[in-house]
């Protein structure tokens, strides 16, 4: 073939680092974005933490002016300015005058004596997350972007190692030039739940539970037993109704024992020996406090990162011959940057988090009763926002509330039609059993089947089977196991 040359015109789609940078911020919590912080600043001297942590953005000379104006974070550019530009950003930059400290800048962190004994500091202990990716990485049998879909399912992980989220749910919020498939989530998952802890990976507890009995050797007693057990018989297990168990499995009563002895050595949090290494502390992003009869939200400032732009090393650094400008140019840009995304990252959990509390007022003034249905559609269509970015502002990140400190995904839910044509959410639902089984007579508990009649009664239509999922979640037993004599 006589070889030639063509001419072919394609789309891609690319993230700059900005947005990328601002999309890994606006995912991690409170806690990780001043992990990370603390990272980024032991790299570029150009940036600083303070306690006193007041001065804009914009006080700060742009690397390029056009896109600093832009609000667009699409538009930002991913090249620095050139060699001449350098130079006059630098002059801007150094227009103020600075005070030299009296202590020599060198002299901080030396050792007068060298057989002085560096402090010991403990090892950080390894997250859920960090120990599956380790494993992930490992996977050799896999392409690169199987290890990313994989990666993704780790993040959606809870702390006890559970995949509560459908993956179908899971693939709506995620977006679609990605080109992610069910399939590939299926596909993923299964990696997943094949690494280490044994039923990291689960929908729920029957699915953990079977996960670590099919781990077991074949050859182990009982150990198919056990499984059909968990499969299709749990619920009766957790009933006490070993009479039962022992009719279905025609077992005798040795043999029950040792199954029930199998199923209880079982782990249902394997995720939870990694989040309980250490003590995990909540801060709240935002706060919320009633003004003038209306619930608003408030950014937390005691949050809020005290990051801005080092003067002084940045007088430093101007002093360095002209091959160092450019590098300067570079690191000041770099530090710019990652204080927009900040500002960005609070602008937008305190969006979110208003366009929440509007539509939870209710909820404020009356408790979980009052908690009306809410989807993450309906906060990004008001707010111009892809799903996905609602999904990632609404995980890790708090609400300081009167009713408790709560995560803004607790605030999204599942709803039920009711009789007037209206709707009644999944939480308020879930309160309303709450309440019914409180002041029910103990003597005569309420049955699934009774609970449902009286949220019928009261315009809530609502399955028995739904009910008693509902009543499973609250770890509220059945009605027989609730009598008392």
């Amino acid at each position: 073939m006589k070889p030639t040359l063509q001419l072919k015109l394609t789309q891609q789609l690319k993230l700059t680092p900005q947005l990328q940078q601002s999309i890994r911020l606006l995912q991690l919590s409170t806690l990780e974005l001043n992990q990370e912080i603390e990272r980024i600043v032991q790299e570029n001297p150009l940036l600083e933490l303070r306690e006193d942590w007041n001065t804009p953005i914009t006080d700060y000379p742009s690397v390029n002016s056009e896109a600093s104006d832009s609000p667009d974070f699409e538009n930002r550019p991913t090249e620095m300015a050139s060699s001449s530009e350098d130079k006059a950003l630098l002059e801007e930059t150094h227009k103020e005058d600075f005070e030299w400290p009296q202590e020599s800048l060198f002299s901080y962190g030396a050792y007068e004596d060298d057989d002085h004994e560096a402090p010991q500091i403990p090892a950080k202990p390894i997250s859920l997350r960090e120990y599956l990716n380790v494993q992930a990485s490992c996977l050799n049998q896999i392409s690169e972007r199987e290890r990313r879909i994989i990666g993704l399912l780790i993040d959606s992980l809870d702390d006890d190692g559970y995949l509560l989220q459908p993956l179908s749910e899971l693939m709506e919020i995620l977006p679609e030039e990605l080109g992610i498939s069910l399939n590939d989530l299926q596909s993923a998952l299964k990696y997943l739940q094949r690494l280490d802890p044994p039923g990291v990976g689960a929908h729920d507890l029957q699915e953990c539970l079977a996960l670590q009995l099919q781990t077991l050797p074949d050859s182990m007693a009982h150990r198919d037993q056990a499984l059909q057990v968990v499969q299709e018989y749990l619920k009766i297990l957790a009933s006490h109704d070993f009479i039962q168990i022992k009719k279905l499995l025609g077992c005798d009563d040795q043999s029950l024992r040792a199954i029930q002895k199998l199923i209880t050595n079982l782990n249902p949090k394997p995720g939870a020996e990694f989040s309980s290494q250490s003590a995990r502390y909540i801060v709240p992003d935002v706060i919320v406090t009633k003004k003038n009869g209306v619930w608003v939200a408030n950014l937390n400032i005691d949050a809020l990162p005290k990051l801005s732009i080092n003067h002084l090393y940045a007088n430093i650094l101007k002093q360095a011959q002209h091959s160092s400008a450019s590098m300067l140019a570079s690191q000041l840009g770099e530090a710019k940057w990652l204080i927009k995304n900040i500002q960005q990252r609070s602008s937008t959990i305190l969006n979110v988090a208003n366009a929440i509390v509007a539509r939870q007022q209710q909820f404020f003034e009356h408790g979980e009763v009052a908690m009306r249905p809410l989807v993450l559609r309906e906060i990004a269509e008001t707010l111009n926002l892809h799903e996905s970015t609602v999904s990632r502002v609404t995980t890790q990140k708090f609400m300081h509330t009167p009713r408790g400190i709560l995560e803004l995904k607790y605030f999204f839910g599942s709803h039920v039609s009711t009789d007037s044509g209206g709707a009644c959410s999944a939480t308020s639902i879930r309160a309303l059993i709450k309440q019914l089984v409180q002041e029910e007579n103990s003597k005569k508990p309420l049955s699934d089947n009774k609970i449902a009649n009286i949220l019928e009664q009261q315009g809530i239509v609502v399955a028995r089977r739904t009910i008693a999922k509902y009543r499973e979640l609250l770890l509220i037993p059945a009605a027989n196991l609730r009598k008392s004599f």
